[in-house]
């Protein structure tokens, strides 16, 4: 069955079969580019990758790491923002080359062997640096495989960085709880050793004082051992003479008992009683004095210790009264033995008076005795000048204690500075770590948890899908294929009627009965390519209907333009509507292309279809401005179509010439 309709470059009429062509033809490009193109993230299994994992795991802490083994483990098990993953197979280095050479394999993943090392070296102690992964792909991959292969490793080591980095952030958040609890401590600390370190001044400020009163004792010790030394030294002399005088009484004595019945007996009796009173004098002179020596270094060695003077020092004071009580004693018994002495003398004398007949024994006797007398006088003597040679040491030694007490004063003094000032340091330094301390943030377990994992991925978006060609398309495929399915639609239908010159319509009325098939079959093939998108995407019933409605207009402003470009320019005009179709393609895949190319498609029929069809699937504004475009176009084609066939109804002088047959 044929069809009143012209074809193009043929006489021969339009089939049925050749409208079905021409409408499958969008339909089958439309098809064909959204099995293809459309949403690649779905079907990811049926590209084949490797995995080289060349990992040597470390230990940190008696902790086995296999950083690489676990990043193999999420690569094959995919990742929850891609929805399908890749055909992956764990090779080695010589497989997975020759695979990618043969192309069994799109793309080798290689973990490199320091990847665990540089992964943990964030670890105390360690070099930070960037564990990196190799994604190798052939040189004739796919124009989109780098990518797909690119988004899925990204995501699995973006998901195993943010592991990572949230581990050492807990670690890093508990470690300033436990920071600002030392530092609590530090300042509780400081702030008790400010307490004592004020506590010592206060202590150090009194101790010159006391240290001053040590030393005026010691002065005044050692000139009370000087005159005590001195009134030894006189002692020891008047003892020594009355040690020589009681052994001249016992010369005496024994003269006196040779010479009982002698006058001079009784002289020498009388001078004995004269010697034996003066020696008890002295020797109780002597003994008065030892002992009032003896009370006043006991009163010195009672009050030694409480000075702050050494314990030695002491001992020796208290060594001193010993000696001094000593020589007392001593001579209270040669006192006695003098009176002895004296007592047996005088009544001597005075029985040689009366009785000149008296025996000498009683001379002897007074003669033992009075030597005895002269040995204790000569032995006090002795002690008395060795008590001497002791007061004198005690006074060199409370001399020097003098000095040393004074040179303590000024170090107590400096002392009591430097505790001051430490104890003021000391205060500074508590309220700073007290201040540090509040500064320092602290968390909880869950609370350093969450905050880890807040800012180990601190910025995310949200709306941004997997799909590697986006919402945008769908609308620049549809485009396509109703583009050249109008560029189809011309290859097949005439542009501009032969019977233009012939014709007795109107040249607006002949274009019109060439587009309106051509119009026909756009707005067919628009809900045919609409039908084949609802299909892949199922879109809900509101976009598709605005969306089928672009569809359709834009198929017929397509007829409308290709008829314009093949009736205008005949066979370029087809090369032009292929020009126009490229530039929609590249300057829809993406936005860096070179600045005077997107300017010229913004001008093109296609770029209205686009960003109307854009707008009914997406919240973008321009539906009303891709229909205004359309229907401008359309109207434009329109008026060129007619221009064009009325052009076609004038003929010149050369095409009648040709036309008619030669004379004979």
């Amino acid at each position: 069955m044929t069809l009143h309709i012209e074809r193009a470059r043929s006489r021969r009429p339009i089939t049925w079969l050749t409208l079905i062509g021409v409408l499958l033809l969008p339909v089958l490009i439309g098809g064909i580019l959204v099995a293809a193109l459309y949403n690649p993230a779905e079907r990811l299994d049926s590209m084949s990758a490797a995995i080289v994992n060349e990992d040597e795991p470390v230990t940190i802490d008696d902790q086995y790491i296999p950083l690489g083994r676990q990043l193999t483990a999420g690569l094959v098990e995919g990742s929850d923002e891609i929805a399908s993953n890749l055909d992956w197979t764990i090779s080695n280095a010589e497989d997975a080359a020759a695979g990618l050479a043969d192309g069994t394999y799109q793309a080798v993943v290689t973990i490199p062997e320091n990847f665990s090392a540089a992964a943990t070296s964030t670890a105390p102690g360690g070099t930070p640096e960037q564990a990196t992964i190799e994604v190798t792909t052939p040189p004739d991959s796919k124009v989109v495989d780098d990518a797909i292969t690119a988004q899925v490793t990204s995501a699995a080591a973006s998901i195993m960085g943010q592991e990572l980095s949230q581990v050492y952030l807990e670690n890093v958040f508990l470690g300033f709880t436990t920071l600002g609890d030392q530092l609590g401590e530090a300042a509780d600390g400081a702030a008790q050793l400010a307490d004592g370190a004020a506590q010592a001044a206060s202590g150090a400020a009194q101790l010159p004082a006391g240290i001053g009163q040590l030393g005026d004792g010691a002065s005044q010790l050692s000139s009370g051992a000087g005159t005590l030394a001195g009134g030894l030294d006189t002692i020891g002399s008047g003892t020594a003479a009355s040690a020589n005088g009681a052994n001249q009484l016992a010369a005496g004595l024994d003269a006196a008992a040779a010479q009982v019945n002698n006058q001079e007996l009784v002289q020498a009796a009388q001078d004995a009683a004269t010697y034996a009173g003066t020696a008890a004098s002295q020797t109780v002179s002597v003994a008065q004095g030892a002992g009032g020596l003896a009370l006043t270094l006991q009163g010195l060695a009672d009050e030694c210790l409480a000075s702050g003077a050494s314990q030695a020092f002491c001992d020796s004071l208290g060594a001193a009264a010993g000696t001094a009580g000593a020589v007392a004693g001593d001579a209270g018994a040669a006192a006695t033995s003098a009176g002895y002495a004296s007592g047996y003398a005088t009544p001597t004398a005075s029985g040689i008076q009366q009785l000149t007949s008296q025996t000498s024994a009683g001379l002897s006797e007074a003669a033992a005795q009075t030597r005895t007398l002269a040995s204790g006088l000569a032995q006090l003597a002795d002690g008395t000048v060795q008590s001497a040679e002791g007061a004198r040491g005690l006074q060199s030694g409370a001399t020097q204690l003098a000095g040393g007490a004074t040179q303590a004063a000024d170090g107590a003094t400096s002392l009591a500075d430097g505790v001051g000032e430490l104890a003021t340091g000391t205060a500074t330094l508590a309220d700073g770590l007290d201040q540090a301390s509040a500064a320092v943030p602290s968390y909880t377990d869950a609370d350093a948890t969450s905050l880890a994992t807040v800012v180990s991925d601190p910025v995310t978006t949200d709306g941004v899908g997997s799909s590697l060609f986006g919402a945008s398309a769908v609308p620049l495929l549809s485009t396509l294929a109703l583009w050249f399915g109008g560029l189809g639609t011309f290859v097949a239908l005439q542009a501009a009627s032969r019977r233009a010159l012939t014709s007795r319509a109107p040249s607006a009325l002949l274009a019109l009965r060439g587009l309106v098939p051509a119009a026909v079959l756009g707005a067919v093939q628009g809900l045919l390519v609409a039908g084949v998108v609802q299909l892949a995407a199922s879109y809900d019933w509101a976009q598709w209907s605005m969306f089928a409605a672009l569809c359709v207009v834009a198929g017929i402003a397509f007829a409308a333009v290709n008829q314009a470009l093949v009736a205008v320019f005949g066979g370029a005009g087809r090369w032009l509507a292929a020009l126009v179709g490229v530039l929609a393609v590249a300057t829809g895949v993406v936005s860096t292309v070179p600045g005077v190319l997107s300017e010229i498609a913004a001008l093109l029929p296609t770029a209205p279809a686009y960003n109307g069809m854009l707008s009914a699937l997406t919240e973008t504004a321009g539906l009303g401005a891709g229909v205004a475009g359309l229907l401008i176009w359309s109207l434009l084609a329109f008026i060129a179509t007619t221009l064009a066939v009325a052009r076609r109804r004038v003929a010149n002088a050369r095409d009648l010439l040709a036309a008619s047959p030669a004379p004979a």
